[in-house]
């Protein structure tokens, strides 16, 4: 029998604050959150990631990916290339995390959580304010990978528990929980009617 590929959201962000928050939310939508995936810049690689992924009991698994500022393809972005092309994982949405870096192209987005959990047809800014001289582009330092893997269901957001205490984890973490119930809606990974967490998403 083959085995169904695991579906995941990725994460590109992997902080302390942005950690607690990723599980905070992962645990209220009825997720798992790759715990070890996250620091700065990401302490595993993503051959290790994905044995993680595959060790989780049932999906959606969240993972997040941290280049911690550094030029280029970082150690956040490698792996975030390799856990996306694996032929066991699916990726059904990304969260792009603004943090204001300079020097990166950033990512294309058509949508993004703004400050309020409100969805917006523009980018944000790393304190979640959508800006249109931003042209639909997230500038974070672990996403201008996204451009190359065309994956689906990508979502700009401000800087994960953070945003001026928006997002804290005092609050429930309310953005970061909009962009990935947005994910699990857009991916029909997520019951709309009954509003409650899907504990098991492998079945079609």
């Amino acid at each position: 029998m083959e085995q169904m590929r695991r579906k995941v959201i990725l994460v590109t962000d992997g902080d302390h604050i942005a950690q607690k928050a990723v599980e905070s939310v992962a645990r209220e939508m009825g997720g798992r959150c790759i715990s070890l995936s996250a620091g700065n810049p990401t302490p595993v690689r993503g051959e290790q990631v994905v044995e993680l992924i595959k060790m989780t009991p049932h999906d959606p698994v969240i993972v997040m990916f941290d280049d911690n500022g550094d030029y280029g393809k970082g150690r956040g972005e490698r792996a975030i290339e390799y856990v996306a092309l694996h032929p066991d994982i699916e990726v059904i949405g990304v969260i792009a995390v603004a943090s204001n870096t300079k020097w990166v192209h950033g990512a294309t987005v058509a949508y993004s959580v703004d400050n309020q959990g409100q969805i917006v047809e523009e980018a944000v800014d790393k304190d979640g304010y959508a800006d249109e001289q931003l042209q639909h582009r997230i500038y974070g330092d672990t996403v201008d990978i996204l451009n190359t893997l065309k994956l689906p269901n990508v979502i700009g957001i401000g800087d994960i528990g953070k945003m001026d205490g928006r997002d804290s984890l005092q609050n429930g973490c309310p953005i970061t929980k909009r962009a990935v119930q947005w994910i699990m809606e857009r991916s029909g990974a997520y019951d709309d009617s009954h509003r409650e967490k899907t504990a098991d998403l492998r079945a079609d």
